[in-house]
């Protein structure tokens, strides 16, 4: 009498195990080539990216009001308010988008920008100064102490985009993280030019 045997069933770990290994030793050179490393600060130039943008836009923001405001001071300089208008009005028609941290020319227009309207309305703060009576109104002063803040976080979250783009450029160009950029299509990316004095905000007396 003949006995049937069952086939014997290898048990699934086992089954699994030559995927498992052959995945580890795909991720492994992966790891140690920054596959994954050029995302997390290629997202850490992102964020920074964005919190300068929030900045400035805080910034200007403001500027309608603190015009209003100044209109109001009888013979008030009109060549400064004009030009903190344009300046501002500039800023708000560009197009800024994902695509202007990766692009040398929109950053620097972007930057050029930003750096006209700073220099008109410190250009208005002065002016401010030979009207007292502006001044000791509450509007004007609360005004003064939101664009102190402003340009305060502004400094801050220009100084941290700067380091996060070093950080990100290290990264893309070093070996072996640079196999990695390269196979995520990353390169250099350009930054803002720290020009003497840029990493503090201006100086504005309330």
């Amino acid at each position: 009498m003949k006995q049937s045997s069952a086939p014997s069933k290898t048990p699934r770990a086992f089954r699994l195990f030559p995927a498992l290994v052959l995945a580890v030793g795909l991720a492994a050179p992966l790891s140690g080539c920054g596959y994954n490393e050029v995302i997390t600060v290629d997202e850490s130039v992102k964020a920074s990216w964005a919190e300068v943008e929030n900045q400035y836009k805080r910034r200007a923001d403001l500027v309608p009001n603190l015009v209003s405001v100044v209109k109001g001071a009888a013979n008030f300089e009109q060549e400064t308010l004009t030009k903190v208008v344009e300046a501002r009005s500039k800023v708000a028609g560009m197009k800024v988008d994902a695509s202007t941290i990766d692009d040398p020319e929109k950053l620097k227009k972007f930057e050029a920008a930003q750096s006209e309207l700073s220099g008109s309305l410190s250009r208005l703060l002065v002016v401010a100064e030979q009207y007292p009576q502006l001044r000791a109104t509450d509007a004007y002063r609360d005004l003064q102490a939101q664009l102190e803040g402003t340009e305060n976080r502004i400094a801050v979250a220009r100084r941290r985009y700067i380091t996060s783009v070093a950080e990100y450029n290290g990264v893309v160009q070093r070996f072996p993280t640079s196999i990695g950029a390269s196979m995520r299509g990353r390169t250099v990316r350009p930054t803002f030019e720290a020009a003497p004095g840029s990493d503090k905000a201006p100086e504005i007396k309330l």
